[in-house]
């Protein structure tokens, strides 16, 4: 056999950060309006600035180019000057200087030639660097979601998380990407226009500039406008992202045919979509009528030119004196300010998209700077390293509250504290919202217990890594994850250099391997997403398959067949004791026949152990637990 190796609520109710629960009770559109204001970050052009730190040499050689490309683009104007006063029409000869007039049409020709090519080498740098720190960037956010706890994401939603690295790092890309060019070569092409523009004539100058300092004092203006509708379109677009991966995930679509909700979902994804469109053509026009003005004012500046020039050269006749201005100056004049206008036009619209994106990078700095709720200490050590055994866990009268619970709610633990000793089985049991699972999470440091202590192998977790823990610890939940991927694939997961015989020998225990070998590919067989080409216990085998691959000391079972029917439920429940054996394991269960053979069971009920014992003590005391297993009997 061959196993191929691995490759390299809805809306009111879900907020986005810090909007946990609590929320939905809240206007929704008062919710989105708040989402919508960029969160106020200081420095925050500094820090777009530093992203660029990395290629400073990329950044030195594109600056080189763009001065040298923007300068010499401004000379073939000057060239034209002497083209027309001394090559086509030089003074006091009846025909044109044609060998002058070859040279400097070579020369224009040759200039043409370097700057296109030196243009080209300037876009392949500017390109690969733009996109080298729009990749950065992505990959800065995407590391930072993958520290953060898992209280975060219980409270975000994942269309909203999504949004932020697709969105939002993708509408900045634009500026990542041709804001040093743009800048530096529009700069340079700007003033050095201008000063050859003095050079020429300095009363011209003052006519074709005069309109700038209103025309900039109006350009900021429609980029306060730009920036506030770019936040909101951002927030739609987040929101449609959310409504996507609500509606379409496999679970999302079977709700939604099940239910006969599809004619709803597409209703309240097109009312969102009209939003979107509404905004995108705001989006876009705003600033139009700016840029038309912008047109026509620098379009209209050479036929001004033209008449001041024919006053200047009138009242030089009058006054009986040679001309300062000739015919060549005129048209070199008229050539250098047509190519003021664009740059001119391309810095006022650099000027509008970094004001719109300041809410972009904003919403994306906002992530960066999110702090993980569960951080190592500085001097914390390996769990290995701890002064009681390994797979011994103990809580020491642990309260938990969630995050964004308020200061006066019931917490969801309170004052719990029991021992699990090395390879001995604890189950958890008690009435839904007891507090269980939450039990579970702690003990991985999933969670931050709120007071008290959770221990690990005798050391309080907060001592120890992270990382040392989750190494020391399997989990099999009720809601069994795989990827889209082949059966082989998701085991390695745990294990990424597994043999394919140790995926086997895992399977064999898992009592999938058999099952495994009756599908057309195996383990290449590729489960589609969440598993759903599986059964509910197949998926449950794969996942003990998986765990039993890692080989952690300590084993938490959150449920592990409550989804289950009958009989599927005792072949993964054979899986589960042969995982347990040997190792810690604590127990969630809804099914006390599951655990009736625990060394003990801790009834929960309201965040608090209330029994404890065996299954027969509990059993024979008549208090909760003997209630549970009557209901459950009847």
């Amino acid at each position: 056999m061959s196993i191929s190796p691995p490759p390299g609520s809805r809306r009111a109710a879900l907020g986005g950060v810090g909007h946990g629960r609590g929320t939905a009770g809240r206007d929704e559109s008062a919710l989105k309006a708040a989402n919508a204001q960029a969160p106020d970050i200081p420095d925050l052009w500094h820090r777009v600035a530093a992203l660029f730190s990395p290629y400073r040499t990329q950044l030195g050689l594109t600056a080189v180019l763009v001065v040298v490309t923007a300068s010499a683009g401004v000379i073939p104007p000057l060239i034209i000057e002497r083209i027309f006063d001394d090559a086509l029409f030089p003074e006091g000869a009846a025909a044109p200087n044609l060998s002058l007039l070859v040279e400097l049409v070579g020369i224009i020709i040759a200039i043409f030639l370097a700057v296109a090519a030196l243009g080209v080498w300037q876009t392949y740098v500017t390109a690969s660097v733009g996109n080298r720190v729009t990749g950065d960037l992505r990959t800065r956010l995407f590391d930072k979601l993958q520290s953060m706890d898992l209280a975060f994401f219980t409270r975000t939603k994942t269309g909203v998380i999504q949004s932020r690295l697709q969105n939002d790092v993708g509408g900045v890309s634009g500026v990542l990407t041709t804001f040093v060019s743009s800048i530096v070569g529009n700069s340079v092409t700007v003033l050095a226009s201008l000063v050859a523009m003095i050079l020429l004539d300095w009363r011209l100058t003052l006519i074709a500039v005069v309109l700038m300092p209103a025309l900039v004092m109006v350009q900021r203006r429609v980029g306060q406008i730009r920036a506030r509708l770019a936040a909101r379109t951002q927030e739609s677009l987040s929101e449609m992202t959310a409504i996507t991966q609500e509606t379409l995930s496999v679970s999302g679509i079977l709700l939604s045919k099940v239910y006969n909700r599809q004619r709803l979902e597409s209703q309240r994804y097109g009312a969102e979509n009209d939003n979107q469109i509404d905004l995108q053509v705001r989006l876009s026009m705003s600033g139009q009528w700016f840029f038309g003005l912008v047109t026509v004012i620098m379009s209209s500046v050479p036929a001004v030119i033209y008449l001041a020039a024919g006053v200047l050269i009138a009242r030089a006749a009058d006054q009986g004196a040679e001309p300062a201005i000739t015919a060549g100056t005129v048209v070199a004049f008229t050539a250098i300010q047509a190519r003021l206008l664009f740059p001119l036009m391309a810095l006022m619209r650099v000027a509008l998209e970094v004001q719109t994106s300041r809410a972009l990078f904003a919403r994306i700095f906002e992530y960066l700077d999110l702090q993980p709720a569960i951080v190592d200490a500085a001097d914390a050590r390996d769990a290995a390293d701890g002064p009681g055994p390994l797979g011994r866990v103990e809580f020491r009268d642990v309260t938990f509250r969630y995050p964004d619970a308020a200061a006066d709610a019931v917490p969801t633990l309170d004052g719990v504290s029991f021992v699990a000793e090395p390879g001995k089985t604890v189950a958890f049991v008690g009435p839904s919202g007891a507090g269980k699972t939450t039990v579970v999470y702690l003990a991985a440091r999933l969670h931050e217990a709120s007071s008290g202590a959770v221990l690990f192998a005798g050391s309080d977790v907060r001592e120890l890594t992270h990382e040392s823990i989750v190494e020391k610890v399997g989990v099999v939940s009720q809601e069994t994850y795989l990827f889209h991927a082949s059966i082989a694939e998701n085991l390695r997961y745990a294990k990424p250099g597994a043999t394919d015989e140790e995926l086997v020998e895992a399977c064999r225990d898992a009592n999938i391997h058999d099952q495994i070998q009756r599908f057309e590919h195996g383990y290449d067989t590729v489960v589609g997403e969440r598993g759903y080409r599986l059964s509910g216990g197949e998926k449950q085998r794969i996942a003990i398959a998986r765990v039993l691959l890692k080989d952690p000391p300590v084993l938490l079972l959150d449920e592990a067949t409550s989804a289950l029917d009958t009989v599927s439920e005792r072949i993964v429940q054979v899986a589960l004791d042969r995982a347990s054996k040997g190792r810690t394991t604590l127990v969630v269960a809804h099914r006390l026949s599951t655990i009736v053979d625990a060394d003990v069971i801790h009834v929960v009920e309201g965040g608090r152990i209330v029994e404890s014992g065996t299954a027969a003590e509990l059993g024979a005391a008549g208090g909760l637990f003997a209630r549970l297993k009557a209901e459950q009997r009847d």
